[in-house]
């Protein structure tokens, strides 16, 4: 027999557990966690190259060139992945391409462990790692938004600075874990493997993923977005926020119907017009100038600091790194205090400075040296957190996943040029104009950021981007 009131005790009990506070909270948390998840990947699967190179070298015959062709790979895919998969979330959605970008990430980790040992080794893994890389573009410019878009104002810039964190703890754990599997005798295919068992936990723990509200929104598909919202999203800030991105989108739709014109969606040329040009600037170029002589000075940091008398591995990279996440952790634990402007512009000024002052005191005793070095890792990392934070707010939603995109790309220019140039530059021209001409670079990222560099803390993202973008 069949018991209608108890089938609707049933029903609803489900209906308000879906719509709980609880049950908000912990997607919350799945969501921050599984972010933070590709993150880590991201770095892990950068640095588990590390530990293995020898054996890699051995095995497949490796010079030069080949080890820079494997190694340079994972560079070029997030070059060209970035902005591609930032586009196609803006036009498909967050959520499915969300999926995608870690199915892609697992098949091409998991493709790691049959690359074989002939003449085409080299081409395989270069492929291989070329895919991950492409999958790496993606995470940041699919998952920014996509976090930043169920974010709640208050902790916004928390949430989106843990995943640079969450980079640096990736990097650090493939070095410990290849260290440790290498000295086990662990055959390198299945070290540098090891990122399919994290990748396949990941793309497990996205399905099922909702959209993001915002991105309904820029569609037309306001009711979905509202619904989305009240069951998964707590806080009445964002409750705020989806409804001045409505009300925005209205006007929107409006003024274009008035002008008989057709409510564009997103494109590369959207990112230069004349309403956009500013944002566009300010993230690619703040994101270029920031990254390029850390990754110049802390790929060679022995070399560097062998120049002025003061090497060692400990003192150089270990300790460049350290100093490096200490300023991220800084930069997480204040951002949504002091707000985001303080916490960009003097630093930049200040790296710029130490910069001049180690280009241009070529006599400066090497402990004073060391401690210049050490502080520009620490206020760089600190400003370089605002990387993974100003993107993801100051774009309007239409634009939001081919603006970090780009903005993305666009950096690891200036890191490729950084890592690249400075050996040559070093050898050509010397240490001292060498760290001249990264002051100057820091210098243009100080300018830049002192001239359009917003405060959006505590901010909905609609009041940003109607803001910033005119």
């Amino acid at each position: 027999m069949i018991h209608p009131t108890r089938t609707t005790a049933s029903v609803g009990t489900s209906i308000s557990k879906e719509t709980s506070s609880r049950f908000k909270r912990r997607f919350m948390v799945r969501l921050v966690a599984v972010f933070i998840g590709g993150m880590f990947l991201d770095g892990y699967i950068l640095g588990i190259i590390g530990p293995v190179t020898g054996l890699m070298r051995s095995d497949l015959q490796l010079d030069a060139l080949s080890l820079g062709l494997v190694a340079a790979g994972p560079l070029v895919g997030i070059f060209v992945g970035s902005p591609l998969a930032g586009w196609a979330a803006d036009k498909f959605g967050r959520k499915p391409m969300f999926l995608v970008d870690m199915g892609l990430f697992l098949v091409a980790s998991a493709a790691q462990l049959f690359v074989t040992s002939g003449e085409g080794a080299v081409i395989q893994l270069a492929i291989i790692r070329f895919f991950m890389g492409v999958a790496i573009g993606g995470e940041y410019s699919i998952g920014g938004p996509l976090l930043s878009e169920f974010s709640p104002p208050k902790l916004r810039g928390r949430l989106l600075g843990l995943t640079l964190i969450a980079w640096y703890v990736g990097f650090m754990m493939a070095f410990i874990i290849g260290t440790l599997l290498h000295d086990a005798g662990t055959p390198w295919r299945l070290v540098i493997g090891t990122s399919t068992i994290l990748a396949f936990v990941l793309f497990i723990a996205r399905l099922g993923l909702p959209e993001s509200p915002s991105w309904l929104i820029t569609k037309g598909r306001r009711e979905e977005a509202l619904a989305i919202a009240r069951r998964y999203v707590e806080s009445p800030q964002m409750h705020d926020s989806i409804t001045e991105e409505i009300n925005l989108s209205m006007i929107q739709e409006a003024q274009a119907a008035k002008d008989k014109t057709k409510v564009k969606g997103a494109s590369f040329g959207m990112l230069f017009s004349k309403q956009y040009w500013r944002t566009t600037l300010f993230t690619a170029g703040f994101w270029f100038c920031a990254v390029t002589p850390y990754f110049a000075i802390a790929t060679f940091a022995d070399d560097v600091l062998n120049q002025f008398g003061f090497g060692g591995g400990w003192a150089g990279g270990v300790g460049l790194s350290a100093l490096a996440a200490a300023g991220v952790v800084t930069t997480v634990l204040l951002i949504d205090r002091l707000g985001r402007r303080i916490l960009t512009v003097p630093g930049q000024w200040l790296c710029a400075g130490i910069l001049l002052v180690i280009g241009l005191w070529s006599n400066a005793p090497s402990i004073l040296v060391l401690a210049l070095f050490l502080a520009f890792s620490f206020f760089n990392a600190g400003y370089t957190t605002m990387t993974q934070v100003y993107p993801a707010e100051v774009f309007p939603g239409h634009l939001r996943g081919i603006g970090m995109g780009f903005a993305a790309a666009f950096s690891r220019i200036g890191a490729a040029l950084g890592t690249f140039a400075l050996p040559w530059a070093i050898s050509n021209i010397g240490m001292g104009p060498s760290m001249v001409v990264a002051a100057v670079v820091a210098f243009l990222g100080a300018a830049l950021s002192q001239w359009l560099a917003p405060e959006t803390k505590g901010r909905t993202l609609a009041d940003i981007s109607a803001d910033f973008s005119h």
